[in-house]
């Protein structure tokens, strides 16, 4: 009889130890909760509730349907803002990766003065983006930036207008958009290359393989996960592009660098049309979605191509 009671008490202590290690967790776990839940989620699911009705703020709410999505079809404005997305995201994406791993394949190596080029190259990705838009901007100043004044002294004698020009603009954009995250995701290489087990470069060496074959066969396969995951947080971060746009061109010159972000904002916070901007939020939210489903299931197939 003792021994069951022992064996009670026992099993009682075991677990209100672990009532009292889940009641821990969620007391840390909490307070991120409430600010999803109050931040994220609740904006998220009155947003997707919005998509379908017209609001101004100044109005009662009215339901209109489709009406907004059948709006998007006719809106030149939205489809121009769509493919400048598509632009941006096509050219940042895969040149990002690729000055991205360059970087991180040298400073991989054994070179004097590796760390300080790993902590220059980071450094756009955790400074102030409103003040590295600004410096950019003053450093691409038609009239008395650096750039322009260079190109002048060389012979140029009518430089690009950059910022202030319909077809510079978005090249500009996407430039300082590389600039300041390739420090990051040369970080992200850093860590995958530097998990290679140095036993297979060795054992390819040893089999007469270039330097171009043991990158061929070893590293880009090795890589697979962490360039899935660059790809991933590339396309997303491109699609909400906002910030250094609003601060540098504001959308212009005309439509020049309109993209859906800016366009949601535009609709939103200076036409007041919130239903509206919803349903472009919610398309936008569609694409992402997608592409992001479309990456998982190429995933597997990755290393068959590599």
């Amino acid at each position: 009889m003792e021994q069951i009671i022992d064996q009670y008490e026992s099993q009682k202590r075991k677990l209100n130890a672990t009532m009292r290690n889940r009641l821990t967790a969620y007391a840390f776990i909490l307070p991120n909760f409430l600010g999803f839940v109050a931040f994220v989620l609740v904006p998220v699911l009155a947003s997707f509730v919005l998509c379908f009705t017209e609001w101004d703020t100044s109005n009662p709410i009215q339901f209109k349907g489709l009406g907004n999505f059948l709006q998007l079809l006719k809106d030149d404005a939205f489809i121009t803002s769509f493919w400048n997305t598509v632009y941006y995201t096509g050219a940042v994406v895969p040149l990002t990766m690729a000055v991205s791993l360059g970087l991180a394949v040298m400073l991989d190596k054994k070179l004097k003065g590796a760390k300080v080029f790993r902590s220059i190259f980071f450094i756009p990705y955790i400074a102030s983006l409103v003040a590295i838009s600004v410096v950019w901007n003053m450093i691409f100043s038609p009239e008395a930036g650096p750039v322009n004044s260079f190109l002048r002294s060389i012979g140029l004698s009518e430089p690009p207008l950059w910022t202030s020009s319909v077809h510079w603009a978005m090249p500009v954009i996407i430039f300082v958009g590389i600039w300041r995250f390739v420090g990051y995701y040369m970080v992200l290489y850093l860590a995958g290359l530097q998990g290679i087990p140095r036993e297979l470069y060795e054992a390819a060496e040893v089999d007469g393989a270039t330097a171009w074959q043991q990158f061929r066969k070893i590293t880009l396969p090795m890589l697979t996960p962490t360039t899935f995951f660059v790809v991933i947080m590339l396309v997303i971060n491109s699609f909400k592009v906002f910030d250094q746009i609003m601060v540098m061109t504001q959308g212009g010159p005309g439509r020049a660098t309109h993209v859906l972000v800016f366009y949601i904002y535009y609709r939103a916070f200076q036409v007041f049309e919130f239903g509206y901007a919803s349903a472009i939020a919610f398309v936008l939210f569609l694409v992402v979605l997608t592409i992001t489903i479309i990456q998982f299931r190429m995933e597997e197939k990755w290393v068959k191509y590599m």
